[in-house]
């Protein structure tokens, strides 16, 4: 997976993205607003935002983006306040991951109907307003999977994702803004697809292993990054 890195200047800020050109030839499961659900997909963007990002069309904005970057096609677009400079890359048994680790505001899923809304209050450290955070992962199979191992795949990496992220000291199970890719090649024929991607499978292992990997380093790449900001306001 060659991830090739761009920058842009936009609100103000000076922000990156990352893109990635498989080109022909791969069907993709995502979460992501522009080209999500399961599709063949030349493309992914995983573009930085401003953290007072307040656009109201976030698709068109990708749109805007990918043309920007010579991207044709159908493709997947994600959009992250997290600093994409830092993308975590691992691999595992032919499967390759990158992520951007943000955590400013991990959540548990189930949370109850009547707690806060976190997202809508700012959090400040030492008097620094810190952005706001999401966990965005891109997973390369080298192997056809059937439209099953793809969802079973997303819901690999998330176990994955949410152990990395206890085993890191952080309470949650994620973010509530976070989004994911799965790639694999197209298959030629149903029965020529694995069917299983499972954390027990072969290639679901993989998938687990290496996002868990990519995960973990976000998030301790975060939790220094947060140490350097409150060294520097002291």
């Amino acid at each position: 997976m060659r991830v090739d890195l761009h920058w842009r200047e936009e609100d103000g800020a000076r922000l990156a993205a990352t893109v990635w050109r498989p080109g022909d030839g791969l069907r993709m499961i995502s979460s992501a607003m522009l080209g999500g659900g399961v599709t063949s997909a030349r493309w992914v963007l995983n573009a930085q935002v401003a953290g007072g990002y307040s656009r109201m069309d976030p698709i068109d904005h990708l749109r805007e983006l990918a043309a920007a970057y010579g991207l044709e096609g159908p493709g997947v677009g994600m959009l992250t306040a997290a600093s994409v400079e830092r993308t975590q890359r691992a691999g595992d048994g032919g499967v390759e991951v990158s992520a951007t680790v943000g955590l400013r505001v991990p959540t548990w899923a189930a949370a109850p109907a009547d707690a806060d809304d976190p997202e809508l209050a700012p959090i400040r450290l030492d008097g620094a307003v810190l952005r706001p955070g999401t966990i965005n992962i891109v997973v390369s199979a080298p192997v056809p999977l059937t439209d099953a191992a793809l969802v079973n795949a997303v819901m690999t990496a998330t176990e994955a994702k949410t152990q990395a992220l206890l085993e890191a000291g952080y309470e949650g199970t994620g973010t509530a803004s976070d989004a994911i890719c799965v790639a694999a090649p197209e298959p030629s024929g149903e029965d020529e697809a694995e069917p299983f991607a499972g954390p027990r499978s072969v290639w679901g292992a993989r998938i687990a292993r290496a996002v868990h990997q990519a995960v973990l380093n976000g998030a301790h790449d975060y939790t220094l990054l947060l140490e350097a900001r409150r060294n520097a306001t002291r």
